[in-house]
């Protein structure tokens, strides 16, 4: 992502992708589903990032600030929920998983999403 793109933008971001991925689990558009939900995560990732003066823009710098947010917030389950993340981004161009796993990873980003953007 444009290291110049604002909170409100991530936010936005965020909102859209959960959006699509409910559309797209409608239609059992499964891998399609898998990578909304995984961006939709990372947007709210990058939101607490930007707060903190930090740009995330590789997969790495991901997974090292969520596990420096880990240590600071293990409540938020968010080692397991960035697993459940990676594995539904790997789903969009594997399309191995099947519905129950999806639905499962969803539910699990969806509380990590929600800790994370209430926490401000």
């Amino acid at each position: 992502m444009c290291e110049n793109m604002s909170e409100s933008e991530y936010l936005r971001l965020n909102s859209k992708y959960l959006k699509e991925a409910e559309k797209l689990l409608a239609k059992k558009d499964y891998p399609q589903a898998s990578e909304k939900l995984w961006g939709a995560f990372v947007e709210a990732v990058k939101v607490l990032a930007m707060k903190q003066g930090i740009s995330l823009g590789t997969h790495r710098s991901i997974a090292e600030f969520i596990s420096r947010l880990h240590r600071e917030h293990p409540e938020w389950n968010l080692m397991n929920a960035f697993k459940h993340a990676e594995s539904l981004h790997v789903n969009f161009y594997e399309n191995h998983l099947p519905e129950d796993h999806v639905m499962a990873s969803k539910k699990v980003l969806e509380e990590s999403i929600r800790l994370m953007l209430e926490s401000e």
